[in-house]
């Protein structure tokens, strides 16, 4: 799709990783290896949740960026880069989450019975039980608490597990969630609903074992 050129030159006064990636579509591997550095490390952490496996994550950021390379001649600015790139991330942890759910479809025969939300469900439950059961009175911190989290993220369906992430972790706007997602500003907002909605029912098991202390809403 063309990009008009008042909306081309708004993103590039407005967006400095739009200028760099500018000069990406001239071949500067400099500016390419300036993206690649600043946006790396939340590449990873986001494709964590969005692909089919935690320890994919690395793997599909490298294919992201490959995709940015590849497209740079037909690179145009019409979104915020990071907009741009979390679209890519997000096409390419869908195709890797296809992928592998074809490859494990023999495996699903010996699945124990029940939806996919119901066994999710039970697993973080019974996590958190076991947890408290060995440290009742401490509240988990840092890299454990995001873990905790991060798993909890992961049993949500991919939609709202990507809606998610993309508000919470990264901020985006409603308005750039649909873009990147493809979807209307109304879809998002009833998305992030569900997905918060969720979110709370699965990780009340931590709450109530004194894992994680009770937080308000996400502001909006």
């Amino acid at each position: 799709m063309s990009v008009s050129e008042s909306t081309a030159l708004r993103y590039r006064q407005s967006d400095p990783d739009v200028r760099l990636m500018l000069r990406v579509k001239n071949d500067d591997a400099a500016a390419y290896e300036e993206l690649l550095r600043k946006y790396h490390p939340r590449l990873v952490r986001l494709l964590r949740a969005m692909g089919p496996r935690a320890d994919m994550a690395e793997d599909l950021a490298q294919e992201t960026f490959m995709r940015v390379w590849r497209a740079r001649v037909r690179y145009e600015p019409g979104a915020k880069f990071s907009t741009w790139l979390f679209t890519i991330a997000a096409n390419v942890a869908r195709n890797a989450t296809r992928s592998q759910g074809r490859r494990q479809e023999v495996n699903e025969v010996d699945a124990p019975t029940g939806g996919d939300g119901s066994r999710a469900v039970g697993i973080v439950t019974a996590t958190a039980l076991e947890a408290s059961s060995l440290m009742p009175t401490r509240v988990v911190e840092g890299a454990e608490r995001g873990d905790i989290v991060l798993n909890a993220v992961k049993t949500l369906g991919e939609r709202q597990r990507t809606a998610l992430m993309l508000s919470r972790f990264e901020n985006l706007s409603y308005a750039e969630i649909a873009e990147t997602m493809g979807l209307s500003t109304k879809a998002v907002k009833s998305l992030l609903s569900r997905a918060r909605v969720n979110l709370r029912e699965l990780l009340q098991p931590y709450i109530e074992a004194g894992l994680i202390p009770k937080t308000g809403d996400d502001h909006e």
